[in-house]
């Protein structure tokens, strides 16, 4: 009788064991998982959803796709994730634009940043390079403040969209020099630095991760970085704090989430998984050249990331009486 009831007892937890595997097994999406990228391929979003999607697809041998739904600074691809199945064959790469500036500077969004969609994990927070066609004079922050000041509104900035972190950046730096530029508008990165390495534009604000490899290879001038701290890939670009903008910080930031309804247990595994690929010495490496600091950690500290931005963003666009076209 003893055996009997060990052996119950052990088929009993064996059993218990195996339940959330099967049922992980059977909620997880049979066929291909997309991310969405809400800009178009040549930006940073795109390169580092290529980067974890690369990893995942070998770790899951299950075909993991980067699909490009650009246009509208990345609100576009967030309104089309909302309303997919929530089976995990759908995830976006969540950005700034799409779950802080979007919600405070466009109040008819279709979709709620919080409500309509479940945090997994932060891939990564950038400085933004100020950065330059090579070919211009002013090359230094005091120069191209001069220069703006000597010619108001005729030095041209892009910017990966009306209402993107890479404009609001530019926002930020007109209020804090006291400058008047124009504003050039783009649909993303990958086309803005087509237009500044071609001199069609002369300066931006832009993702580290997207401009990068333009300044490795000398075809655009990296002027100052907007972060607190220098970011470990550009040790001697100087922030522009250091230069005498104080409390000059814009950033922009990645993480993966998924539809408002995704299971617990397929967020769970997803950020486990990611975490994992965060921590990898060839990814590290990646994400360190980009610029790319303090991914990974729990769904909760994302989630709570995301509601600090909301909260700071709002502000700044309330009191910089900042607007676009929604």
């Amino acid at each position: 009788m003893q055996r009997r009831t060990l052996l119950q007892a052990a088929v009993g937890t064996a059993a218990a064991l195996a339940a959330p595997r099967f049922a992980l097994a059977q909620e997880w999406p049979s066929g291909p998982v997309r991310i969405i990228v809400g800009f178009p391929p040549g930006g940073g979003t795109d390169a580092l959803a290529r980067v974890v999607g690369a990893k995942l697809t070998e770790m899951w041998k299950q075909q993991v796709i980067v699909e490009t739904k650009a246009g509208a600074a990345g609100i576009l691809a967030a309104e089309y994730t909302a309303l997919q199945p929530s089976d995990g064959s759908v995830l976006l790469m969540a950005h700034i634009n799409s779950h802080a500036l979007g919600p405070v500077l466009q109040p008819r969004l279709r979709y709620d940043a919080e409500r309509d969609f479940v945090p997994i994990v932060m891939v990564g927070v950038t400085p933004n390079l100020f950065i330059a066609n090579p070919g211009q004079k002013a090359l230094t922050v005091p120069d191209i403040v001069a220069a703006c000041k000597a010619q108001p509104g005729k030095v041209s900035f892009g910017s990966a969209g009306a209402g993107s972190a890479q404009h609001l950046a530019l926002e930020m730096f007109k209020l804090a020099a006291k400058v008047d530029v124009i504003h050039v508008p783009y649909k993303g990165s990958g086309p803005l630095l087509i237009d500044l390495i071609g001199g069609q534009i002369q300066y931006s604000f832009d993702t580290m991760t997207a401009a990068t490899p333009h300044v490795k290879s000398g075809k655009v001038t990296a002027i100052a970085q907007t972060r607190a701290k220098r970011a470990k890939g550009h040790p001697n670009v100087p922030t522009m704090q250091e230069l005498g903008y104080a409390g000059f910080e814009a950033t922009t930031w990645y993480g993966l989430v998924g539809p408002g309804k995704l299971p617990e247990s397929i967020a769970a595994k997803v950020n486990r998984d990611v975490n994992a690929v965060l921590a990898m010495p060839d990814v590290m490496e990646k994400l360190d050249t980009y610029g790319a600091e303090d991914g990974g950690g729990s769904q909760e500290k994302f989630a709570a990331f995301i509601k600090g931005e909301i909260a700071k963003w709002g502000k700044v666009v309330k009191e910089g009486n900042v607007k676009v076209d929604s």
